[in-house]
């Protein structure tokens, strides 16, 4: 998960009011429904020390869900009386939590929400493409590549000069192969899409996979079904997508794990892994974390570091901290502090499968040992 998106919470002191909450069951009294959660929420915060503003701000904002485009959920942050951020979640959090702290409550996103993938997809026929984007936000139209139009179509005759008008129609079609793939790989580099989808004919797909390069091959998956003419069925499309989205996302956290092993493990040269509270904590300050993995359940999640206001202020001990120029630490989770750190310095986060992730449920791959 980039974590970019999260740093206007970052730019700003808290204390945080952190509320997920769930939104995938709408019913005839969801409004009813929404005015008592936000009470609760309220309540809660109230009780663990919250100011009247952002309590305010909290129940209007629980009160207001219902957003077609979030229908799994939303997070939401609010401080000194405000809403700063409220994404949208794509898997419905275990009922509404509510948090207040001197952080924001961000590490659920990055189990919630997972690999927020963009995938581009590209309707192809014999005269170019239509290209698509799809995220966590939707689908939309995002640009097209138009190739030769004519000749295009073969004639059913012997004769010598309609064969060789065939081979003109042949030539037409691969000129307008590697135009497309010139123009796919292209909008790759500008959206920087994690997979390509190639849809339309069985010919004019290939076609157009052969033409690209090497390394977009690695990202790209071909779909039978759906097609670049007005009114083709997309919904074994988006089955595909689907499937093909949840198959990247495996096999990168696979691949991701497979490094953490040979990285921690390393018996010669420098490790280029970490895993334990102290010694990611030292990464963080020393801003050497290139990944956060994330084990939802860990225990070692939950356990208390302290923190300053800048990123870098934090430690194991409380002691610490005043060498790192905090006079007045304060406590935090260990999870929000590393993914604050992390996300200062431009590191991702991945949530790893349990059993198979860092001892204690926090590590880290490293920009260097």
């Amino acid at each position: 998960m980039d974590l970019a998106f999260l740093n206007p919470l970052f730019a700003r002191p808290g204390p945080w009011a952190s509320v997920y909450a769930d939104t995938s069951r709408p019913t005839q009294s969801t409004a009813a429904d929404r005015r008592l959660e936000a009470q609760a929420a309220v309540r809660s915060l109230a009780a663990q020390g919250a100011d009247g503003p952002t309590c305010r701000a909290v129940q209007e904002a629980v009160e207001g869900l219902g957003d077609p485009h979030a229908p799994a959920g939303r997070a939401i942050f609010a401080a000194q009386g405000e809403v700063v951020l409220d994404p949208p979640l794509l898997t419905p959090p275990a009922g509404t939590h509510v948090a207040w702290g001197p952080l924001p409550r961000v590490a659920p996103l990055v189990d919630l929400n997972g690999e927020d993938l963009v995938c581009l997809v590209a309707y192809i026929d014999r005269k170019g493409a239509d290209f698509e984007l799809r995220g966590p936000s939707g689908a939309r139209f995002s640009g097209e590549i138009a190739g030769h139009d004519w000749p295009l179509h073969r004639t059913p005759t012997g004769d010598w000069s309609e064969r060789h008008f065939q081979t003109k129609v042949e030539n037409t079609w691969k000129q307008n192969a590697a135009l497309t793939a010139q123009a796919l790989a292209a909008h790759h580099e500008e959206t920087r899409a994690d997979l390509v989808i190639l849809v339309g004919g069985e010919r004019e797909r290939r076609a157009v996979y052969e033409q690209l390069p090497q390394q977009l091959r690695a990202r790209a998956v071909e779909s039978e079904h759906g097609g670049r003419a007005a009114g083709a069925d997309t919904r074994l499309l988006d089955e595909d997508v689907q499937r093909a989205m949840t198959e990247y996302e495996r096999g990168r956290v696979a691949a991701d794990l497979e490094r953490f092993e040979a990285g921690r493990s390393a018996h010669t040269g420098e490790q280029t892994a970490a895993e334990g509270v102290p010694a990611l904590v030292e990464a963080a300050r020393e801003h050497r974390i290139a990944e956060l993995l994330l084990e939802p359940t860990g225990a070692d999640l939950h356990r208390t570091v302290w923190v300053g206001p800048e990123p870098d202020q934090l430690a194991v001990r409380r002691s610490d901290v005043p060498y790192l120029g905090e006079r007045h630490p304060e406590p935090a989770r260990a999870d929000d502090a590393l993914l604050r750190s992390a996300a200062a310095t431009g590191a991702e986060a991945l949530a790893v499968p349990p059993q198979r992730g860092p001892a204690g449920g926090l590590g880290a791959l490293l920009r260097w040992g």
